[in-house]
């Protein structure tokens, strides 16, 4: 999987015991979150289908349309996120274009894998 490390030496990341949830489906969604350090695992209708470790990115449709979360966010291990809300993203994909690539191959990496299973 592709990773982002541009949020690596942020200081505005967010800490997150194991079980404790970023966010549920069906949440509005107005941000992305940067997994930094440990783990989270995304989840759909009861099933893991992804854990997301450090350089990952979750949540990031909620900045491209105005949909409801289509799956929900718990750290799996002690883990450290950086919000990413559609203000700092604009601001990330106009000044860092290779940013938005790295969103789309992650994104595109994760439709293909869901359309092999």
């Amino acid at each position: 999987m592709p990773t982002i490390n541009i949020f690596n030496t942020s200081h505005d990341a967010q800490s997150f015991q194991a079980g404790e949830i970023v966010f549920k489906e069906g949440d509005v969604g107005d941000a992305m979150y940067a997994v930094v350090e440990g783990s989270v695992d995304l989840i759909h209708r009861g099933r893991t289908f992804e854990t997301v470790g450090p350089g990952g990115i979750l949540g990031e449709m909620a900045l491209i349309d105005a949909s409801p979360r289509s799956m929900t966010a718990v750290a799996a291990s002690p883990s450290r996120l950086v919000r990413v809300d559609q203000k700092r993203f604009m601001f990330l994909v106009h000044e860092h274009p290779t940013f938005s690539l790295q969103v789309m191959a992650i994104q595109t990496e994760r439709l293909r894998r869901e359309n092999d299973r």
